[in-house]
């Protein structure tokens, strides 16, 4: 096991470019099975979640060629076994996408329940009310869900949530039923419309993709295609945040502006330089940034996979704050941690109320979560002493060469075995 050892308190500077969009892509993967000739995929971010999924759909027969580490060639027409059960698969959690996958295909499948981050409640009752409503029967046992049909025909589907795993699962199965589909209340997130896009490039006929209301029309079959992930823009908002956080001056390439724009706004608020280009964002920050409040919300609102990051950053920022997790409830755990490095943070139900503080202390942290990872490094690059940072494996599910990249901007970051002292006393020795 592996940790980050950071020695803080210099400003990022520089340019970084921007993976793959992580989520996007696992729904993508899945989608690509449903077809039984080749689809290149290029973009793929590197990342822990993509070669656990990429491994899973291999070891159910497809054939995956991976070309390099960012794009992978897959054949689904050799898929023998539609049962996805292994330890791996049960550690992340778009696992789920293989039933909507494999539902429409071969209208039956098995898939270990899902896990993944433990940041809170996510039922899949929305996932079961679309694939029940395409006409499948579904079971819940011995871990497993299993959901089978004789037909899978298109229906009117109002989620009463709105849920980006929901509304990719049942597109999913949808895109190969008869008939007609009408799914309402749906998610509009940036790879919802990527997985739509995708499947539409392989002959689905998806329409209304990112706006509350998506048509399907079932299609029989899908056809070989070559496709480009969009940017990650939690990747990308990361990095904004931690530029803006160590006053640093970033120019973030490889990104959508439009997909920022919620995060742009609230970095702005706080006093820190946003800059837009075409296909890139700089963030400069010079002085103490002030207090803002954030709520987080389905798209376009404020992402809650941004919401450790913001609240890291608020943590040193000038003023009182409040941030407040409409989506899920587990989410400020990480603000214990935090607390080890004299941040002032009060958590009262789903916000926190935040006492900004001039600086932090360098600890030894524990990630509970991928992006309450990225958010501890953070704070340990905001602080002029040394940092450990362990349970990075989280992290590496979800950023590509994160201390690399973190390295390029100017960054005090390595690597090294946890409880390593030698190499922590290197690592000390090395940055003085």
């Amino acid at each position: 096991m592996n940790e980050f050892v950071i020695k803080g308190g210099k400003p990022l500077v520089g340019e970084v470019s921007i993976s793959g969009a992580k989520n996007a892509a696992l729904g993508i993967l899945a989608a690509a099975v449903m077809c039984n000739e080749p689809v290149k995929i290029e973009n793929l971010p590197y990342v822990s979640d993509i070669q656990v999924l990429l491994s899973a759909i291999e070891e159910i027969g497809a054939i995956v060629e991976r070309i390099d580490n960012h794009t992978v060639r897959i054949n689904g027409g050799t898929i023998t076994n539609f049962c996805v059960d292994n330890e791996f698969i049960r550690k992340i959690r778009a696992s789920y996408y293989l039933l909507g996958a494999l539902l429409g295909k071969n209208k039956d499948a098995k898939v270990a329940f899902p896990g993944g981050c433990n940041i809170g409640s996510r039922p899949i009752d929305q996932h079961i009310k679309g694939f029940e409503a395409l006409g499948a029967e579904i079971d819940i046992r011995h871990s497993l869900i299993a959901v089978k049909a004789d037909e899978l025909v298109g229906s009117h589907i109002y989620f009463d949530v709105s849920s980006v795993g929901a509304t990719i699962n049942t597109m999913l199965a949808a895109t190969l039923a008869k008939g007609k589909t009408i799914m309402e209340n749906v998610a509009k997130e940036p790879h919802v419309v990527d997985v739509a896009n995708f499947l539409n490039s392989m002959g689905a006929d998806i329409k209304g993709a990112g706006t509350d209301v998506i048509r399907i029309v079932g299609v029989e079959r899908l056809h070989g295609s070559e496709y480009s992930i969009i940017p990650d823009m939690i990747e990308a908002g990361t990095y904004m945040v931690a530029a803006a956080a160590t006053k640093g001056d970033v120019l973030v390439k490889n990104l959508i502006p439009k997909h920022m724009e919620a995060i742009s706004a609230k970095l702005i608020e706080t006093g820190a330089e946003v800059y837009e280009f075409d296909d890139a964002i700089r963030v400069c920050a010079k002085n103490r940034l002030n207090h803002t409040h954030v709520k987080t919300l389905p798209y376009p609102g404020f992402p809650t996979d941004m919401q450790p990051q913001i609240t890291t950053l608020l943590a040193m920022s000038n003023g009182t704050s409040v941030v407040t997790e409409s989506i899920f409830e587990n989410r400020f755990k990480f603000t214990d941690e935090l607390a080890k490095m004299g941040a002032n943070i009060k958590v009262e139900g789903n916000s926190a109320i935040i006492d900004g503080v001039e600086k932090l202390s360098g600890a030894k942290l524990s990630s509970p979560d991928l992006r309450a990872g990225a958010a501890l490094v953070i704070a340990g690059l905001c602080s002029e002493e040394v940092s450990e940072v362990d349970q990075i494996e989280f992290i590496e599910r979800g950023y590509e060469h994160f201390e690399e990249k973190l390295k390029e901007l100017g960054a005090d970051i390595a690597k090294i075995p946890v409880d390593d002292e030698k190499e922590l006393m290197k690592f000390k020795l090395r940055v003085g």
